[in-house]
C-alpha cells in the first residue's frame, strides 16, 4: 500500500550512501541541469514559464509534504523543522523568484542554492529510509529542484552574478549565521550545524570537532561561492583581455 511508503517505521531496504538509486538520482538531477546549459536552446516565452511554474510547484508541494510527514509520524518540532536552514529558506525564495519572474534575490539563489544544495545532493538526510519510501525522495527532489532553478536562471534567463554580489552574499550568510548561532541556543537546535555536528552521514564528519569545523565549513563555502563565480569572472578577464 502507498501508505508504507510513508511509514516512520520503515521495513524495506534501507538508504544507501551512492547506491545505485542514489547515484540514479544524482545522475537524474545532473542531466536535466546539463540540458538547460545545452541543450534547450531557444525556449519559448510559454515553455520558459510552463518550466518556470512546474518548478516551483515542485519546491512548494515537496516542502509541504516534508512538513506534513514529520506531523503524521509525530516528530516535528520547533527545534527542527523552522525553516531557518539554508536550503528551507531557498526552498520558499527560489520558487517565488520563479513564480514572480523577479529575480532580486538571484545571487544567493546561484551561490547557496547551488553550493549548500549540492551537499545535500550528495549526502541526502534520508535516515533508514531507502528507495521508495517518501523520505528517500524528499531531499534529492527538493534539493535538486533548488539547484535546477539557480541553473535556469543563469543558463536560460541569462542572469549572472558578479564580485560585488559574492560580496554581499558571503556578509550577508555570515550576518544569518551568526543570528541562528543565537536561535539555537535560545532553542537548544542545531539549524545551520553549527551547534554540532548532524546525527547522519554528511560531508562534515571529515572535519574537525566542534567549534573548528565551523571554520573549515566557512573556507569551504567561501572556495564554493570562489569556484561557482570563476567561469564568469574568466569570462570577464578575456572580454578585457580582448579589448
Amino acid at each position: 500500500m502507498i501508505i508504507e511508503y510513508f511509514a516512520a517505521d520503515w521495513r524495506g531496504a534501507p538508504f544507501e550512501l551512492f547506491g545505485a538509486h542514489h547515484l540514479t538520482g544524482i545522475a537524474l538531477i545532473a542531466l536535466i541541469n546539463l540540458y538547460l546549459f545545452f541543450g534547450w536552446k531557444n525556449p519559448s516565452p510559454r515553455g520558459k514559464r510552463l518550466f518556470r511554474y512546474t518548478l516551483a510547484t515542485i519546491l512548494v508541494v515537496t516542502e509541504i509534504l516534508w512538513h506534513w510527514w514529520n506531523w503524521y509520524v509525530g516528530i516535528w518540532s520547533i527545534r527542527y523543522n523552522l525553516p531557518l536552514h539554508i536550503c528551507s529558506i531557498l526552498v520558499w525564495v527560489v520558487a517565488a523568484t520563479l513564480y514572480t519572474g523577479k529575480y532580486a534575490l538571484y545571487d544567493f539563489i546561484y551561490f547557496l542554492g547551488i553550493g549548500a544544495s549540492s551537499q545535500i545532493i550528495l549526502t541526502p538526510d534520508s535516515g533508514i529510509y531507502g528507495f521508495p519510501h517518501f523520505r528517500f525522495f524528499q531531499p534529492l527532489v527538493s534539493h535538486g529542484a533548488i539547484v535546477t532553478g539557480a541553473v535556469y536562471l543563469t543558463a536560460i534567463e541569462k542572469l549572472r552574478p558578479t564580485w560585488r554580489a559574492l560580496v554581499r552574499v558571503i556578509v550577508g550568510t555570515n550576518l544569518y549565521m551568526a543570528f541562528i548561532f543565537i536561535v539555537n541556543f535560545w532553542l537548544g537546535s542545531n539549524y545551520l550545524f553549527i551547534a554540532h555536528k548532524p546525527e547522519t552521514p554528511s560531508l562534515i564528519d571529515w572535519l574537525p570537532p566542534w567549534p573548528w569545523y565551523i571554520v573549515f565549513m566557512e573556507l569551504i563555502g567561501l572556495a564554493i561561492c570562489l569556484l561557482l563565480y570563476a567561469p564568469f569572472a574568466i569570462t570577464d578577464w578575456r572580454a578585457r583581455r580582448h579589448t
